[in-house]
């Protein structure tokens, strides 16, 4: 892209209330068969529209299609028993039924090239995909095999770059890696974390991404958030592992947060997808407390590397409330670039 500051959102946004119940994550669907079909490929035609209509420069799927941004995809893969639950501590926050590992884990077929094919053909704008990184994968499962979260992590990066260079042959521009567990492992992060990452984008021509925040706006996230003190400082920890790493794009909470902004700079040199959009709060930014956001973290990243997004995925929020926000990230990043321009004149 040209124009710097492009707008992009991280992830899912509401869906359609006739496609699934509204403000919900795993919310099941409300249309089967070929309805269920029909009803997916129409609601991503919608994600694409409002996000246009709104100013987001880098379009995404708006996670239409899948109901969850782990479990989606672990579902088509072989090796994995989802009819054999057992109850785990996601991110050591909450607990929930998750599916088991119960053999070799394989990916037989692509699992969503025909969603990014569809996508490709909504827009002439550049196009972000997101998958699931390797250690989140292994945090939603219980492994009854491999008896080990690394090598299942490699197993899962070996699959995620199948997929991803699959996606990229489809015409996705950005492909996102969401890995909230980073901001929770951080010796695992260490020991092979950022490896198995940079294996699932391994030989990409995609510019790739990393997301690593706080979690979606539900309670088990923000008591979670409320035990943290006065300074958020995970990112401490895997910045400077991804800052040399083969990964383009680093993704960050930050509006809200009690994240030292002078964080950032432990990535200099990379682009940073910076969240200047609460998901945890129903109160809709200005468009100016936008600006002041990014020109915040302007300090520590250069102009032509800074992508203005939101905090996580927008699942769990009210349609309008999403999507004013989505209006006034895209206001505030008009501010700041006219300051720019200004200053350069």
């Amino acid at each position: 892209m040209n124009q710097i500051l492009p707008t992009s959102t991280v992830g899912s946004l509401p869906k359609p209330s006739w496609l699934a119940q509204p403000e919900t994550l795993w919310a099941p669907w409300r249309l089967q068969g070929d309805e269920l079909v029909e009803g997916k490929q129409d609601a991503l035609r919608i994600a694409v529209k409002e996000q246009s209509d709104r100013g987001i420069d880098i379009v995404s799927d708006g996670e239409q299609t899948r109901q969850h941004f782990v479990t989606t995809f672990i579902e088509h893969l072989d090796g994995v028993d989802f009819e054999q639950r057992e109850t785990v501590r996601i991110r050591n926050r909450y607990d929930a039924s998750v599916p088991t590992v119960v053999g070799d884990v394989r990916r037989s077929t692509p699992v969503f090239v025909d969603d990014a094919k569809f996508l490709r053909q909504q827009t002439d704008r550049p196009i972000k995909w997101a998958l699931p990184g390797p250690m989140t994968m292994i945090d939603t499962l219980y492994d009854g095999h491999y008896s080990s979260r690394e090598k299942l992590a490699w197993e899962f990066a070996t699959i995620l770059n199948q997929e991803a260079r699959d996606l990229e042959a489809a015409g996705v521009d950005i492909i996102q890696f969401d890995e909230p567990a980073f901001n929770v492992y951080s010796d695992e992060v260490k020991d092979w974390g950022v490896a198995t990452l940079e294996r699932a984008a391994e030989g990409l021509r995609a510019e790739t991404a990393v997301h690593i925040c706080y979690g979606y706006g539900i309670k088990a996230n923000t008591d979670w958030k409320a035990t943290l003190g006065s300074e958020w400082r995970q990112y401490e920890e895997s910045f400077p592992l991804l800052q040399q790493s083969s990964i383009d794009i680093i993704s960050l909470e930050c509006h809200n947060s009690r994240v030292p902004i002078d964080l950032v700079e432990l990535v200099r040199g990379k682009k940073v997808m910076l969240g200047a959009i609460d998901v945890a709060n129903e109160k809709v930014e200005t468009p100016e407390e936008v600006a002041a956001t990014l020109r915040n973290a302007l300090q520590f990243v250069d102009e032509d590397r800074l992508l203005p997004s939101s905090n996580c995925g927008m699942a769990p929020l009210s349609r309008d409330i999403a999507l004013a926000k989505l209006s006034s990230l895209s206001a505030g990043a008009r501010i700041v670039r006219e300051e720019l321009s200004a200053a350069k004149a």
